[in-house]
């Protein structure tokens, strides 16, 4: 199974200037899935658009951080990954906001910090002590693809109807122009940057069709600048900035429901970041220590305001896109998403980004995910009979179960269950990655399969 070309390898340094644009591809990438996670947020606790700004410096700040973690080997994996606001704590914080609706934003995100503090703990501690090393003998090749390839393609409304429908003609262009500069141009920087130059050149399309009347406001290619000459300069308070974190059973039970889903994530993540890195499988001490400083990432970004925070799959798709694997990279994102944290101005500028752009991005980078997933499941015998069935059962279950669990929160909450650990099972159920794991993991584990079977055999 052969790698893309790796142009810059983990321990590579590439000189700064470039170093920068390729780390500032990274903040590109994941902009719109971090930024998308605080916005659908903040409305439902009705957050006023200060509030909500207030809110996105939070997130930058917090994944920022969090990134330099995980790429520390001391604390961290250790592997060049990038770590965002998780999809997988939607409903679980969509719960905590339904449960606290009446006491106003700043007491929800007060119960939602309290309950990140909570799980990341008792996550850290997970991987710290090493008790990854013995869940990893069970989540296997066949239990990794289906969830990364659920992910992914799950994914498919959010890059599609939300934003890359909004304009097809600008979406359109950034496709082929990332399909252009990574797989067609021979160019070794169009390949580096062909996620950052697609974004770019569309964004500058964009603004010139505001600038000379062809997108009106209100479309959704135009540029408002005036979101950029409004913004404050500096952003100060970064600590507690919606007050003391408080503690609540059921936010607490709630919230676990997305720590189990961010874990097997992101064992599966690093599988793949390593494999789009051109390196060997990580091993047993990289992923203890990558899902401790997940939890320890999750625990920060309670006390800073923030949300969950996962290994970003996105950004391991850009990774297999441009061949630049370098962690010096990925940090340099991490310290710019904390300047844009910090930077007022500089944040409501990239906030500008129309819709359509990142949806384009977003087709590109969200089908490479499900194709990682598939990466994964040749790590197994994929020609076995055994695996094509539970594979199929668990991304079919995946795709649709969800759809049904999600209005039919009554049927959880109004059995034997109650009403927290009802919303918990609910809240696991209408995520797809997560409905995925448990049927492929349920099943993997009771059908008979030889090792070379389920991919965990020892390589020679």
């Amino acid at each position: 199974m052969g790698h893309k070309k790796v142009l810059f390898g983990i321990d590579d340094k590439p000189a700064l200037p470039v170093a920068i644009l390729a780390g500032a591809q990274h903040v590109l990438t994941l902009f719109g899935a971090t930024t998308l996670v605080p916005l659908i947020f903040g409305p439902a606790m009705g957050m006023t658009p200060q509030q909500i700004a207030t809110f996105l410096g939070c997130v930058y700040f917090g994944m920022g951080v969090a990134t330099l973690i995980q790429t520390w080997p001391v604390l961290g994996s250790g592997l060049p990954i990038v770590q965002g606001s998780s999809f997988s704590f939607i409903p679980p914080i969509m719960t905590i906001v339904g449960i606290y609706s009446s006491q106003g934003p700043d007491v929800i995100m007060q119960y939602v910090g309290g309950s990140l503090i909570i799980g990341g703990v008792v996550l850290s501690i997970i991987g710290y002590i090493g008790l990854v090393g013995y869940i990893r003998k069970v989540i296997t090749p066949v239990v990794i693809g289906p969830t990364i390839m659920a992910i992914g393609f799950s994914l498919a409304q959010t890059a599609i109807t939300s934003n890359a429908a909004a304009y097809w003609p600008i979406s359109l262009l950034v496709v082929v122009l990332v399909f252009f500069f990574s797989l067609v141009s021979k160019n070794r920087f169009f390949n580096i940057f062909a996620v950052l130059g697609a974004i770019a050149a569309a964004y500058l399309i964009c603004l010139a069709g505001t600038l000379a009347g062809v997108f009106p406001e209100g479309h959704s290619a135009y540029i408002n600048l005036k979101t950029v000459a409004e913004a404050d300069w500096f952003r100060f308070k970064v600590f507690m900035p919606w007050g003391a974190p408080k503690f609540g059973f059921d936010a607490v039970g709630a919230i676990l429901a997305g720590f189990l889903c961010v874990m097997i994530e992101s064992i599966g993540d690093y599988h793949s970041c390593a494999f789009a890195a051109g390196i060997d499988d990580p091993s047993e001490l990289q992923v203890n220590r990558g899902i401790g400083a997940e939890g320890l990432c999750c625990a920060i970004s309670g006390m800073v305001g923030s949300v969950g925070t996962t290994s970003y799959t996105e950004n391991i798709g850009l990774i297999g896109l441009t061949g630049v694997a370098s962690r010096y990279v990925v940090r340099i994102g991490a310290v710019i998403l904390i300047l844009m944290s910090l930077i007022g101005k500089f944040a409501a500028l990239v906030s500008t980004m129309p819709s359509p752009v990142i949806g384009g991005a977003y087709i590109t980078l969200f089908g490479t995910i499900g194709a990682l997933g598939i990466q994964n499941l040749m790590r197994a015998d994929i020609g076995s009979q055994r695996n094509v069935m539970i594979v199929g059962f668990a991304f079919l279950m995946s795709q649709g179960l969800p759809a049904w669990v999600d209005p039919n929160r009554a049927l959880f909450v109004g059995t034997f269950l109650g009403e927290s650990l009802g919303s918990t099972v609910w809240a696991v159920l209408k995520t797809p990655m997560a409905v995925a794991a448990i049927c492929a993991l349920t099943c993997d584990s009771l059908i008979p399969g030889t090792p070379e079977e389920r991919g965990i055999a020892k390589r020679n």
